[in-house]
Parts: C-alpha cells; sequence; structure tokens
C-alpha cells in the first residue's frame, strides 16, 4: 500500500512538472512528451559567412554548459522517471545557427547590445524536433542568436551520464516585452574585483537582463582610474588595488558586451560627491561636516540629517563656474571610457542646507542674482549638454524630475527609486521611465541597521525584498496607454553598504532573475508571455535556473528546503 502510494504521488508530482523550466520564459512555446538525447558528437554550426568571433565564443560557451550542467531534473528520483524514454530516445547531432537578415556585414554581439535602446532586436526562434533531425535557431540579429543560445542551453538535463531534453519537440517564438532589463551594482561602498563583476555578467546573461548599471563611484570612494583625473582615485579609492585601471574597465565592458549587456556607468552629481574633497576640496560644500546625524529623527530607521543621508558629508559646489567646469571635463572623460548610449549623472538626495551654510555658495548667488535652483538648472545643462554633443543620452534620478525646477531635454530617462507611487508623477511629465523601485526591487532591504551606535536601527527600506513581491510588479499600474508607453522596463538594485564579494551571489540571486523575466516576458497574469505567469508556475522554474547557477558557479541562495524544490506545488501555502 505504501508502494503504491508513492508510486502514485511520484507520478503525480512528475506531472506537475512544469515541461519546460526555462527562465525567462519565451513569448510563445510550445513542447511534446518525447525524451530527446543529445549525441556525444553534437556540435553547433553556425550557418553564415564571417562570424564574429563573440558569437563563435558563445557558442563554444553554450557547448560547454550542455555538457557540464549535469542539472538532474528538480523532482524525485531526479530525472529517474526519464529512464524508460531515453532509452528509447531519437539522438540530436546538431543545432544549425542561421542569421536571416541578410546583411552584407555581420555585427558582433557586443556592437548590437550597445545600440540605441529603442532599437536593439533581440527577437529570435528556436525549433528542437524529436526525431533527431538538426534543431534550429534563427533571428535577424546576432544579438537575437545569442538569446537563442541561452534558451537551448537551458532545455537539457542530466541523467545517468545522459544529457537529454525531457519534452519535444519544442517551438519557441521569442522577444522582450520591455528593451531595458538591468541589474545594479554599487562598488564605492564596498569593493567588488573584477572576476566578481564577470561571474554577475555571466549570470545576467543567462536570464537575459541586457544593462549593467554600474554605479562606480560615491562619497565613500573613487575607484576608478580616469584620465586627466588620475588623482581621484589615488586619494579616493579604499587601498590602491581597490581601483579599476583604463584597462580593467575595458575589460569589463568587452566582458559585457560578448554576453549581450551594455554597461552604462553612473556619476552621481552633484551629491554623494564627498570623495571628491579628498583631492579638490575647493569643489565641496560641507566637507566631512560633523555630526552628520539628526537624533531628532526615529531611530528605527538610518538617521537623515542635513547635510547627508549617510555619511560621509559633501556635495559639489555647482554654483561656482569653476566647479561646473571641473564636473562637466570629468564627466565628459568618463564618457569617453564607455561606449554606451546611456551614461548617469544620478542627482538624488540633494541636500540644501549645505549650500545655505556655504558661503561661497551663498556670495554667488547674491552676485549673480540666481537662486540655487537656477544654479542647479544651469550646472545640468552645462553637464548634460557636454554629454549630448557626446552623443549620450542622460539618465537621472526622479528627484531631479519631482524635486527640481531643473530644464532637462525630452530625451533624458529617469529611474525611479523613491517609490512605485512616483513612477505616474514622472510619466505625466512625459520622461521616458525605468522602474527601480526601492519598495520591489532593492536587494539590500532587511538586513538591518547599520548605522553604529544605534542598537535598535532597521534598514530604511525594510523589509526584505522577496522574489515573488518583485515578480508580481505591475510596470503600467495606474498609466494611461499612452503614458505605458514611456516604460523602457526595469532592473534590480544591490546598494554595497552591507554587501561585499562575500555575499554579492547570495544577496542577487536568484532574485535579480524574477525582474529579468517581468521585463522579458512581461508582467504576470496578462496571459500573452507563454499562456501567462503567475508565483505558482513560476517557481519551480526558478528553483531550476538556481540550481543551473549554482553547478555554474554561483552561489545562489535557496528559495526553500530542497524536498519543496523536489516537490512542485507541495510547500504552497494551500497545499
Amino acid at each position: 500500500m505504501g508502494r503504491s502510494l508513492t508510486t502514485l504521488l511520484t507520478a503525480l508530482l512528475v506531472a506537475c512538472t512544469p515541461t519546460a523550466a526555462l527562465w525567462p520564459l519565451p513569448q510563445s512555446l510550445t513542447t511534446g512528451t518525447d525524451a530527446l538525447v543529445l549525441s556525444k558528437n553534437f556540435n553547433i554550426r553556425l550557418s553564415m559567412h564571417n562570424a564574429p568571433k563573440d558569437l563563435q565564443d558563445a557558442v563554444s560557451r553554450t557547448e560547454y554548459y550542455l555538457r557540464h550542467d549535469n542539472l538532474g531534473r528538480l523532482l524525485v528520483g531526479r530525472g529517474s522517471s526519464d529512464a524508460g524514454a531515453i532509452k528509447a530516445a531519437k539522438q540530436l547531432s546538431a543545432l544549425t545557427v542561421t542569421l536571416e537578415s541578410g546583411a552584407t556585414t555581420v555585427r558582433s554581439v557586443a556592437q548590437e547590445a550597445m545600440d540605441d535602446i529603442d532599437s536593439r532586436d533581440e527577437k529570435y526562434a528556436l525549433t528542437v524536433p524529436s526525431d533527431g533531425t538538426p534543431a534550429t535557431l534563427s533571428a535577424n540579429s546576432t544579438l537575437g542568436l545569442f538569446r537563442g543560445l541561452t534558451t537551448f542551453s537551458q532545455l537539457f538535463y542530466e541523467y545517468d551520464g545522459v544529457i537529454y531534453a525531457p519534452d519535444t519537440p519544442v517551438q519557441i517564438e521569442d522577444w522582450p516585452a520591455y528593451p531595458y532589463r538591468g541589474f545594479m551594482l554599487d562598488t564605492a561602498r564596498n569593493y567588488y574585483s573584477v572576476a566578481d563583476i564577470k561571474r554577475t555578467l555571466d549570470a545576467m546573461s543567462w536570464v537575459k537582463i541586457n544593462t549593467f548599471h554600474w554605479h562606480v563611484v560615491d562619497s565613500q570612494s573613487f575607484p576608478i582610474e580616469v584620465p586627466g583625473f588620475m588623482e581621484l582615485s589615488q586619494k579616493g579609492a579604499y587601498a590602491p588595488d581597490f581601483v579599476y585601471t583604463t584597462s580593467d574597465v575595458q575589460d569589463i565592458i568587452s566582458y559585457a558586451g560578448e554576453r549581450g549587456i551594455d554597461v552604462v556607468v553612473e556619476i552621481d552629481t552633484p551629491g554623494h560627491t564627498a570623495v571628491i574633497g579628498e583631492s579638490h576640496p575647493e569643489h565641496i560644500v560641507c566637507f566631512h561636516a560633523s555630526p552628520w546625524s539628526n537624533t531628532n529623527l526615529t531611530i528605527l530607521l538610518i538617521s537623515y540629517s542635513c547635510n547627508l543621508t549617510e555619511p560621509p558629508s559633501g556635495q559639489l559646489r555647482f554654483a561656482n563656474e569653476t566647479t561646473v567646469s571641473f564636473t562637466t571635463s570629468l564627466l565628459s572623460a568618463v564618457a569617453k571610457m564607455f561606449p554606451s548610449k546611456l551614461f548617469s549623472t544620478g542627482g538624488d538626495e540633494l541636500h540644501a542646507s549645505c549650500y545655505d551654510d556655504d558661503a561661497e555658495t551663498q556670495a554667488i548667488l547674491s552676485s549673480t542674482g540666481q537662486t540655487l535652483e537656477q544654479a542647479l538648472s544651469s550646472f545640468t545643462q552645462t553637464t548634460h549638454g557636454a554629454l549630448e554633443k557626446m552623443g549620450k543620452t542622460p539618465v537621472v534620478w526622479e528627484e531631479m524630475v519631482l524635486d527640481h525646477n531643473v530644464t532637462l531635454s525630452n530625451n533624458t530617462v529617469v529611474m525611479v527609486w523613491i517609490s512605485s507611487k512616483n513612477v505616474e508623477a514622472v510619466a505625466e511629465k512625459g520622461f521616458r521611465i525605468v522602474h527601480a523601485a526601492s519598495d520591489y526591487f532593492y536587494l539590500d532591504c532587511g538586513a538591518g541597521g547599520w548605522v553604529g551606535d544605534n542598537p535598535l536601527g532597521n534598514s530604511w527600506c525594510e523589509p526584505f525584498k522577496t522574489w515573488q513581491k518583485s515578480y508580481t510588479f505591475n510596470p503600467t499600474a495606474n498609466l494611461t496607454d499612452a503614458q505605458s508607453q514611456l516604460i523602457l522596463g526595469g532592473q534590480h538594485l544591490l546598494w554595497s553598504e552591507q554587501s561585499s564579494p562575500h555575499n554579492l551571489d547570495p544577496a542577487t540571486w536568484p532574485r535579480a532573475a524574477s525582474s529579468a523575466e517581468l521585463f522579458w516576458s512581461g508582467p504576470t497574469g496578462n496571459g500573452t508571455a507563454a499562456n501567462g505567469r503567475s508565483v505558482d508556475t513560476a517557481l519551480p522554474r526558478l528553483h531550476d535556473i538556481a540550481f543551473r547557477m549554482t553547478n555554474r558557479g554561483i552561489a545562489a541562495i535557496a528559495l526553500q528546503p530542497m524536498w519543496c524544490a523536489l516537490r512542485p506545488g507541495a510547500c504552497d501555502l494551500t497545499a
């Protein structure tokens, strides 16, 4: 009786297991019920002339993953129920990859990844027959082919030394719902090595994240060499070996581009710039002002101050023309290092009281007849104007639109971080939007307080943001149809007050994959991406990609006890 019950339960669990544990889920997906074994002689054939090297390298990596993922299916028996089907299965000997555009010059994956955000083509079509005839992958771009190779590698599992796809034939037509799917990493509060960043870029590419938003500097440190401004890193980095050299930067950009990822750098101004005062104190107001904290605020949050939201204090003296010229030259020098069309100048958390107490700023405002807001607008127009002349599109945080009276070009991209409730107000002003709301996408929330001498402190954005929370986000909530067209996509973010290389992977993965699917496949329950999705149906697939990441060297955190991962649905609240 017990054995019969176990057999019945196993059969039910197999029946409930998703037929294709792909992440992100394709827009159009049909699968069959036949197993297909990967031949020992399997190879991927590029059916094109002058295939770019980064596409050839992507093929090699895909073949490596197929042979070395060694991922058993996440169900009781880890694939033992497939043994019979595997013995009877046909063998797949090849995947033929074809570029459909007919272009005389084939562009590299990296070149296409850095195209204007609205003109990137990531669409692909993938067919995997069950009869052993070659599988086919086609696209109009090498970037689309790269995305298809990523999907193909997720179709296969290992059991008893055999690599196989359990549910063929497979037919996929796929494209992203949104062009911007990002991940932001703060490398200023704590430093991450080039190897840490490359490992993160690998994981990003596996879930089709296409933008690395690099918050490279902040008030705490300036860990990047900038030609013409070497003193900033020499005096502003934590240590000489905690610096991204110019060759490191180019290495990261190349590595990302080869994986279909655009690197968008952020040099936050005019706030979050105290570190510049280490080499140029003449450009900084309230430099290291003390006390930074305001004890009148609730101790349940990290303390905010009249000087800065966290130590150390210091902001650019932007009313001074010399500081404007210095900042413009600095941003222009950084812009030359990054080929992306997007460039973030930040603009968040600016504290006017610093300028109220700065005699030099007040004298300048008095002599010019300007208000502080007018000086800020002039500073922004000058710095942004220089970037736009270089072909860059400025990116700012939402305060530059909602809290300040500054003139921004209509092409400016706005990242909304303070609250998802602010998206509607930004959309009403007609700006394009990237979702980055702290109430959904901040990976550092809920880790407890980090401010010293504050035993009852907690993170300001508590609680911990689960993958379910971000996965159920609606990108167009409360927006009109016209305003919905302003949404470029969104991203998860990891601020590093309490993060470092030691917890980078578990803090990020697999939670960041939830927004990757949200902005590739579209919001849950919309009935368009692979017949709609839900948290319930997504969980087994997220387990799958997390286990696959782990096998590829990513220290992804467990989502549930493994007992639950092997029994889809058994640990649901209503199970």
